[in-house]
């Protein structure tokens, strides 16, 4: 019953993509609407998906990559349903369903990994360290999307091309004030993230920092973020410059997510969180 709820998450999701599409090439709001709340209804079932495997597992359902996935789509709608709110465009969510939807895709692909959990994983310091890690990492992709759309909005007013792209997207202003909303916002995540991970550590390991490959690659994520956040206070970056260091920040996270967890090894590892 409770992968039930998983399906039906990526169902509509799905599907939203599919209307979002639509959207993008007819323009008409009321398939805006249905495919907002179709992604409204695959972010509850998820959210209630969620819900069970915490309870079942007595920690956040996070310690193999099928799950990891799949709280990581869950994250970055969490965040788009909150700046829809803020920015109200509707095209936003032509660019964020599908990365949602292909991260589902992929964690549907893989098999369920059932058994004990480590008395250690059930701390509520790891929970807290989870979710601002990924609220902090969907607000990130957030900054991602919205640096593509300006390279890609940027282009077309260079080349001239002011055709059905052009009037499709929004301006080159908006979308650097949805980068750097989503990158003020995401840094604090990120940090706190980092903090209440640290003090897990001490209380799972006995040391704050054990020099652990995804410790490493999360410091590396975090100055590159710090920079790029110093840039745009101090410097003044906007546009084409923060948007194309937005880009290279998110391969380093998402580097740090899949690569430092998957194949570099370390108590970070799936393998070791019991997860193969």
């Amino acid at each position: 019953m409770i992968y039930l709820w998983f399906n039906m998450a990526l169902f509509f999701e799905l599907l939203a993509t599919g209307g979002f599409v639509v959207y993008v090439v007819k323009q008409e709001k009321w398939v805006f609407r249905c495919s907002y709340w179709i992604l409204v209804a695959g972010f509850i079932c998820h959210t209630i998906f969620l819900g069970y495997r915490y309870y079942s597992l007595g920690t956040a359902p996070v310690l193999d990559l099928k799950s990891a996935l799949g709280f990581f789509s869950w994250s970055i709608i969490c965040v788009y349903l909150i700046f829809q709110i803020k920015f109200r465009l509707m095209v936003l969510g032509s660019f964020v369903a599908p990365l949602a939807a292909f991260l589902m895709i992929i964690s549907s692909a893989m098999p369920w990994v059932e058994g004990p959990v480590k008395p250690v994983f059930k701390s509520l310091w790891l929970t807290v360290h989870v979710g601002t890690v990924f609220i902090g990492n969907g607000l990130f992709a957030i900054a991602f999307l919205a640096a593509i759309m300006y390279l890609i909005q940027e282009h077309q007013i260079k080349r001239k091309r002011l055709g059905s792209i052009y009037t499709r997207l929004p301006s080159l202003a908006t979308l650097d004030s949805i980068n750097y909303y989503s990158l003020i916002y995401g840094f604090p995540f990120l940090t706190l993230g980092m903090i209440t991970g640290s003090i897990y550590a001490q209380y799972a390991l006995g040391k704050y920092w054990q020099w652990d490959p995804k410790e490493v690659w999360s410091l590396v994520t975090w100055l590159f973020y710090g920079a790029l956040l110093h840039e745009r206070l101090v410097v003044g970056w906007r546009g084409r410059r923060a948007a194309l260091m937005s880009i290279i920040c998110f391969c380093i996270l998402i580097f740090t997510f899949i690569g430092a967890s998957f194949w570099l090894g370390g108590y970070h590892s799936f393998s070791s969180m019991g997860a193969r």
